[in-house]
């Protein structure tokens, strides 16, 4: 008889990325085994076509409730990520067993299959922690690589968007293709790096690249500093921020020749293409509990008080332009940009 699994992560883009190791080691440990994903309605998206999902919807803690009364038991366990507690209810109704982190509620708790304690703050990667439900089950991790999955007909759209986006003097296959990631979302400013560095930074790489071309990617939320790099950098960059989804995000990204993000949600779904990445991370959660894993050709940029300790009060300005920049020419010197 089929095993059949539950997967409920209803988190940030990149929370729900980062589960999605335990999710192929689920699929790897049970062969032919069904897995279905329920996710945040406005991030689910970046775990479809994954080739070890077979059903990717949609729940939050406010629907949770009304749902799961009817059809009774349909899975055999359910894997539930949080400590909202109505989404590990709902999955008390549908699978015979549930797995879940240490919740408020004792009684609840009770009703769990396996309990599995929350490891002390910052004493492990974010990857390795969302590990240990499915290690409570006896199932041994398969990678610690995210996982994204494009379609060929995302690529052929991204390859199009280029084509009409891009001046007419640029030459995609041989000049570097940039995308830019400037801002994490509001409650984490504090990792942002300035946007005078990022101005810095890229006139540097204008100087020794001249054709280079950029792609400015983000949300609505950071309009303001994204439409003043554009301005800066005018004909040289694309401003994107604001204007795609999730997937035409990854879709244009996975055409780049190297990415510059702050540790933010669109640099964990870069993470998972085999393209260069130069990541800058806060020291109050540093590449080493947030970083990419595995990665052939990420160039992580840590805070010079990247150790325990630090607390969201040291400015990201202590990250200099040049240090960014060395992680930049070596990037492009050790991947030289690609044909397209």
């Amino acid at each position: 008889m089929t095993e059949r699994f539950l997967v409920i992560n209803v988190s940030r883009i990149g929370d729900t990325l980062l589960a999605t190791p335990a999710i192929r080691a689920l699929a790897t440990a049970r062969p032919g085994c069904i897995i279905d994903c329920l996710g945040h309605p406005n991030r689910a998206d970046v775990l479809r076509h994954l080739p070890f999902v077979r059903q990717v919807g949609e729940i939050t803690k406010k629907s949770a409730p009304f749902r799961g009364w009817l059809g009774g038991k349909t899975y055999d366990t359910a894997l539930v990520y949080g400590f909202d507690e109505a989404l590990v209810a709902y999955a008390l109704r549908v699978a015979k067993r549930v797995v879940a982190f240490r919740q408020a509620d004792d009684k609840l708790n009770a009703r769990l299959f396996r309990v599995v304690e929350v490891p002390a703050f910052q004493s492990e990667h974010a990857v390795q922690q969302l590990l240990r439900l499915p290690e409570a089950l006896g199932i041994a991790p398969a990678g610690l690589r995210l996982a994204y999955a494009t379609t060929p007909q995302e690529t052929a759209w991204a390859r199009q968007t280029l084509e009409k986006d891009l001046p007419r003097n640029t030459t995609p296959g041989a000049t570097p293709l940039i995308g830019l990631q400037i801002a994490s979302f509001p409650t984490k400013g504090y990792r942002d790096w300035p946007l005078t560095h990022f101005i810095a930074l890229c006139d540097r790489i204008k100087s020794h690249w001249p054709n280079t071309h950029f792609l400015i990617f983000g949300g609505t939320e950071e309009h303001e500093r994204t439409a003043a790099l554009k301005m800066h950098l005018g004909p040289a960059a694309t401003l994107y921020a604001g204007r795609l989804s999730l997937r035409e995000t990854v879709s244009l990204m996975s055409l780049t020749d190297l990415y510059i993000g702050v540790d933010t949600g669109p640099t964990h779904l870069m993470s998972t293409l085999d393209i260069p990445l130069v990541g800058l991370y806060h020291g109050f959660s540093p590449s080493r509990l947030i970083g990419p894993l595995a990665h052939p050709c990420a160039y992580l940029i840590d805070h010079p008080l990247a150790a325990p300790g630090c607390t969201t009060e040291a400015p990201m300005s202590d990250i200099t332009v040049d240090s960014v920049w060395q992680a930049v020419a070596q990037a492009l010197t050790e991947h030289p940009p690609r044909l397209r």
